[in-house]
């Protein structure tokens, strides 16, 4: 069955200034400021997984490096919208759309990427890599659908995260940067902890690295329900 319904008459209002169509880029006409610094939040998260691209087909560590820096300056892109918004009073439902689907990039999509890139490529691995990126997905899909019910604190905004903020993956990015620096990666001394075999021969689909676990469950964190997290 279709989740679609009929859209209120806010919704109509709210929609409105998306119906210019005398352009061709007439969309862009619609785009605020702050939703310019969000689209840079992206431009990051995405150029971060090009740099991780680079660094498997050349092995060249200014790529890795690069793809380890990028979500940092997509996370000073994140804070920066917020107050532009504020700044010039000017929010709209265009850009918390666009906030969501960057962070995703910026915060989930890069970061697994560089799990990857690091070490974490056995097919279990991936598995549970998938699952981090679903898992931060449906935790931004909740947070839109969600923040007007959480309690609001001082000047409006909402008092906690209910789950662990996507944004927190740069924790295991750094992390991951850490291990880089020391040569605990995929090609020098790989990564730390090893490998466990839950089924089949040594490089089968069996193989699990232990610090996949550490993935699933920063993945669980962020869509749990009773973890909440004070907003600063």
């Amino acid at each position: 069955m279709s989740r679609s319904k009929s859209p209120s008459k806010h919704d109509h209002d709210v929609l409105h200034q998306y119906q210019d169509t005398e352009g061709h880029f007439s969309l862009v006409r619609n785009f605020r400021l702050a939703d310019l610094v969000t689209i840079m939040n992206g431009f990051c998260g995405s150029f971060s997984v090009f740099s991780s691209a680079r660094y498997l087909i050349t092995n060249d560590p200014d790529y890795l490096w690069s793809a380890f820096a990028f979500p940092l300056a997509g996370l000073m892109f994140d804070f920066l919208d917020g107050k532009v918004a504020r700044w010039r009073k000017s929010t709209s439902l265009l850009g918390q759309e666009l906030d969501s689907l960057a962070d995703l990039i910026s915060f989930g999509v890069a970061p697994a990427l560089l799990a990857f890139v690091c070490g974490l490529r056995t097919y279990l691995d991936t598995v549970v890599l998938t699952g981090f990126i679903c898992c931060g997905l449906a935790r931004l899909a909740r947070f839109n659908a969600t923040v007007a019910l959480v309690p609001k604190g001082k000047g409006g905004k909402a008092a906690y995260f209910e789950g662990l903020p996507i944004p927190s993956s740069l924790g295991l990015v750094a992390v991951l940067s850490y291990w880089a620096k020391n040569g605990w990666i995929e090609g020098q001394q790989g990564l730390p902890w090893g490998t466990i075999l839950l089924w089949g021969d040594v490089g089968g689909r069996g193989e699990l690295h232990v610090v996949s676990v550490i993935f699933g469950f920063w993945a669980a964190a962020m869509v749990s329900k009773t973890l909440r997290v004070p907003k600063l």
